[in-house]
This record gives structure tokens, C-alpha cells and sequence, in this order.
């Protein structure tokens, strides 16, 4: 659930303003008590628009590092705002794009063009960087280059490629511990979800509206759980399964992700008049698995191991649109030994680079710290060989990505339970197919949130649906944003709504110059598919 390396942040270098606020009510309390208007102090923006989002506004705000201490030491969340211009306003819009790790401050822009402008006008669209990320401070890079090319490949083939791959995990969460052992026991989901109610007093709102996607479902669950009365509306897409946070998640996504792998390579067969790989899925998928052999003696580039490859492909388990582009790479490679088109699409999809190293510092301190991991690697070696047996696609380096948390510096918290009778109607999002956050944890949350309504994507394969491109997701969002209403089954069926899912991508060609689908359109806010879903999925990244 954490960015990977290629994550576009559109909202670019912003300048922000700064303030203080007073701090939050101790950890373990329901919420500060209640303060007189008198004592807010309200958040200054100034202007850093961008060519796509000319009127985004920032701003910066101090909140505490332990909120159980709050006379003591603070750290600097940085905000961006696309304010209100209609009459009739609703308050603040709150966004998440997920992770842990990912940067908020460009989504700000992105929700407020892809909303139908009536409904954007009612709010301020606010989105942040959640302590630790981006442009907030202190920022976290425990290990710059961690994922530099070429790693060891991911499988581990031998006990002693085993050893280097824990002593890497270990190296990693050492650093970590070095470098911000101050900082670390409060990066966690529960100390988010409390800046998040700074936030709203900072603006001088009574209630929050919040938008989040993926882990920004669990990142909004915990605070509907800490603060019931200060959520006005609430938006859940793509949701974590909560009773899995988060060594359970991990393994439940390596076999979405193989069986979404499955699809893509059924996906290119059908395109074989293309691709020219076969009319076999299996048959495809068996290349694929040669191409990633064979680059363990010889790196595409120098650059692109099996780790790599892995790391490319593994943004089309979370988005289809990729998929025409990997297609193209994977055909140049096997049917003209041409390591071009596979490195042009590492760099694009897979290379990490300072945003990246961010996001993943973040990512490992809040999975880290936020439950409980297996502290046996024995445990670790056996629940991965078992699903790497079913599941081979990404499931050893999953468990490479998350394989700190076993050595971790930090004592882990109990996962919050986020059971809730106490909100308004939350309107809940899933894709059936959705492999980074399977269907299972949206229907679960929608049993955990009393009065929710379930909106479901039959045959969706994507994460992140909302504001991607599907009218029928969208109305229902924009009418509940509007109105606070939800839909509501009548037949006493699971979902309340069900919307078709978007048409497949379509083919490029297989080899030479192309634009990807979507990126021609362009202008923000355009319901051309393709376009918004791109621009969705730029911001989303590719969380783990």
C-alpha cells in the first residue's frame, strides 16, 4: 500500500505558508475538548498555482510529534487548497491518496477538476502531506538508493541469497532506527489520523469531509473511530481490509496480484493480431517468466534485473491503462531481443528515485509501527514459499518490501479497531477485481461502518475508481458530496449500487513511437476516460 518509484507529483515545488495551531487532546481520548472560537487560529495560504491547477494554494502547519506530549516538540505538515467560490459552502474537502508514504498535495488539484465544477465550488479541496512525506518536516530517507539497480532478483535461490536479502531488510530498518529513533515512534496511522483533526481546526471547521483512496481508507476509518462527531461525510475507495493490518494484507495481495498478472498476459493473447506472443494465455505468461530468467544473467540496460521487471510490471496490477505500454516492452524484448522498450518502461513505471526513497521510509514506519509483524523469519520463509507456490508474480518481493518490519527498531502498537455506529452514512467504493486492495475489505468495512453504502465496480480491475474516468462511480460520489445522500439496495443485496467497469484498454502498437492512452487528452477535468484515469493514477502512484 505505499507509492512506488514513478509517482508524478503534479503539484510541483510550492510555497507555503505557516502556522501554529493548539495541539490535539492526549493520546487514548475521544477527541480535544471542545474551544471557543476565539482560541483558532486560523491557516494562512498563499498562491503556488501550476499550469494544470492554476488557483492550488499553500500553506504549512505545526502540529505535535507526540500528541499524548503536546507542549512538546513539533513537526510541519504542508497543505495545499483549491478554495470554495460558490455561495452555498460546505466546508473543508479533505483528500488522501494512500500508501503510507504518499504525497496528498498534488490530489488537492486533481479532485477539484475532476468533480463537476458545481459540487467543487461548494469546498475547499485540501490535500497534505502527512508527517514524514514530502514537503512536511522532518522528511524521512533512512536509506537513499535502497532500490538502485540491479538487486539481487527476488526470489531467493539458496540460503545464501536468502542471508543477502535479510541483511538488506536489516540494514534498511537500522538506518532507520539511526537516523530518526526520535521520530519514529510516532509515524503511525493513529498520530495521522490526529493531525488530521488538527487540520480541521486549523481551518475553523466544526466537521471534516474526507476523500481517501487505498491505505487513505484505513487512515480515515481510524479517524471516523477517534473523532465520530467531527465527520460530516466520508469517502472510502478501494478500502484495506482492516482485520488484516498489515502482515495478512500483504499476503492476501500476492495472489490479487498473480491472478491480476493472469489477466494482463489472457489480455495480450487476445491482442496476439499485436503482440504477436500467442493466442495462449498460458503460453504468454510462460515468456513472460523466461524474459524474467533470462534478464537475471544479463540486466535490459544494465538496469533491468528480475527485481526490475518486477518492479515495472507490477503498476499494471493497480492500473490497466499501463498495460498497452508494458505489452509493447515485454513483445520488443522477446520478439527482437530489443532492451530499449523494457528500460524506457522501467524508468517510467519502476526506477525509484528521492520521491520514491520518501515514500517507502514512510511507508516501513507506519506498517511498522502501526501492528504487530512476525519477529521469526522462519514464519516469514514459510507463509512466502506457500504463496509463492500458488501465486509467483510479486510475492517474494512483497515480502522483501515489507521484511524491515521484522527487524524493526520500533515496538509495534495493536491495530486500531475501526468498528463504528457513531458516523453519518460513509459511501464505500470497490472494484471486484481489484488486486492491491481486494473486494474483501470493502465489503468487510461496509459491514463495519453502520448505515455505509457499498458502491461496487463489477469487473473492475483497477485501484482507485472514483474520479478515474466512470461516470456511473462518479455521480454517485458528486450526488453524496452534494447532498449527503447515499443509495440505499433494495433488495437486501450486499451492494447498494453496482456500476459496469470501463471498457479494456486498447492495444498499442507493438513496436515504435506512441503516446500512452490518456495522455493526449490532457486538459485536467476531462471525462475522456483514459485521461482522468491516467491523471488519477499519476497521483495515486502505485501503492503497495
Amino acid at each position: 500500500m505505499t507509492p512506488r518509484a514513478g509517482m508524478l507529483i503534479a503539484a510541483g515545488a510550492l510555497v507555503a505558508g505557516t502556522v501554529t495551531v493548539l495541539p490535539a487532546a492526549p493520546v487514548g481520548a475521544a477527541g480535544p475538548a471542545p474551544r471557543p472560537p476565539s482560541s483558532l487560529v486560523s491557516l494562512s495560504w498563499t498562491a503556488c498555482g501550476t499550469t494544470a491547477y492554476p488557483r492550488l494554494q499553500c500553506g504549512s502547519l505545526k502540529v505535535p510529534l507526540d500528541h499524548a506530549a503536546p507542549a512538546g516538540r513539533t513537526v510541519t505538515l504542508a497543505l495545499t487548497r483549491v478554495p470554495h467560490t460558490a455561495t452555498a459552502f460546505q466546508g473543508p474537502l479533505l483528500v488522501n491518496p494512500g500508501g503510507p508514504g504518499g504525497s496528498g498535495r498534488g490530489l488537492a488539484g486533481h479532485v477539484a477538476s475532476a468533480l463537476p465544477p458545481e459540487v467543487a465550488a461548494q469546498y475547499d479541496v485540501i490535500g497534505f502531506d502527512p508527517r514524514g512525506v514530502g514537503r512536511s518536516e522532518p522528511a524521512l530517507d533512512c536509506e537513499p538508493g535502497h532500490f538502485a539497480p540491479v538487486r539481487p532478483d527476488s526470489v531467493p535461490r539458496g540460503a545464501e541469497a536468502e542471508r543477502v536479502q535479510i541483511e538488506r531488510a536489516r540494514s534498511f530498518a537500522r538506518a532507520c532506527g539511526e537516523k530518526y529513533r526520535d521520530v519514529l515512534p510516532y509515524i503511525d496511522t493513529v498520530s495521522a489520523a490526529r493531525d488530521m483533526d488538527v487540520i480541521r481546526r486549523a481551518v475553523g471547521a466544526p466537521k471534516l469531509t474526507y476523500l481517501g483512496y487505498s491505505y487513505g481508507t484505513y487512515l480515515g476509518a481510524v479517524y471516523a473511530r477517534l473523532f465520530p462527531e467531527r465527520v460530516r461525510r466520508m469517502v472510502l475507495d478501494s478500502v484495506v481490509n482492516p482485520h488484516g493490518v498489515w502482515y495478512d494484507d500483504n499476503l492476501a495481495q500476492d495472489y490479487a496480484f498473480d491472478a491480476h498478472h493472469k489477466a494482463f498476459m489472457a489480455w495480450i493473447a487476445r491482442h496476439d493480431s499485436v503482440y504477436r506472443l500467442g493466442t495462449d494465455p498460458a503460453a504468454v505468461e510462460a515468456a513472460w517468466y523466461r524474459m524474467r530468467d533470462a534478464l537475471r544473467e544479463n540486466p535490459a540496460g544494465g538496469k533491468v534485473g528480475p527485481a526490475e521487471l518486477e518492479d515495472t510490471f507490477l503498476p499494471g496490477g493497480y492500473y490497466n491503462g499501463y498495460w498497452p505500454r508494458l505489452a509493447r516492452a515485454f513483445a520488443a524484448y522477446v520478439r527482437e531481443e530489443d532492451t530499449a522498450a523494457l528500460t524506457e518502461a522501467y524508468e517510467r513505471y519502476g526506477a525509484s528515485g528521492p520521491a520514491a526513497d520518501n515514500g517507502y521510509s514512510v511507508y516501513t514506519a507506519v506498517q511498522c509501527r502501526d501492528a504487530p509483524w512476525p519477529r521469526d523469519w522462519n514464519v516469514w520463509r514459510r507463509d512466502n514459499w506457500e504463496a509463492y507456490a500458488k501465486a509467483p508474480f510479486s510475492t517474494w518481493n512483497n515480502a522483501w518490501y515489507n521484511a524491515p518490519c521484522a527487524f524493526w527498531p520500533v515496538e509495534s502498537l495493536t491495530p486500531r479497531d475501526v468498528a463504528n455506529d457513531r458516523v453519518p452514512p460513509v459511501l464505500v467504493f470497490q472494484a471486484t477485481e481489484d488486486a492491491a486492495t481486494p473486494y474483501e475489505g470493502g465489503a468487510l468495512m461496509h459491514r463495519l461502518l453502520r448505515d455505509s453504502a457499498l458502491v461496487v465496480e463489477e469487473g473492475g480491475e483497477n485501484h482507485g475508481v472514483t474520479l478515474g474516468g466512470n461516470d456511473c462511480l462518479d455521480a454517485y460520489l458528486a450526488a453524496y458530496l452534494a447532498t449527503g445522500e447515499v443509495p440505499r439496495a433494495g433488495d437486501g443485496g450486499e451492494a447498494d449500487a453496482v456500476c459496469p467497469a470501463l471498457p479494456e484498454p486498447e492495444p498499442l502498437p507493438a513496436s515504435g513511437a506512441a503516446k500512452e492512452p490518456g495522455k493526449a487528452a490532457g486538459r485536467p477535468g476531462t471525462r475522456e476516460p483514459g485521461a482522468v484515469g491516467a491523471a488519477l493514477h499519476g497521483f495515486l502512484g502505485q501503492p503497495r
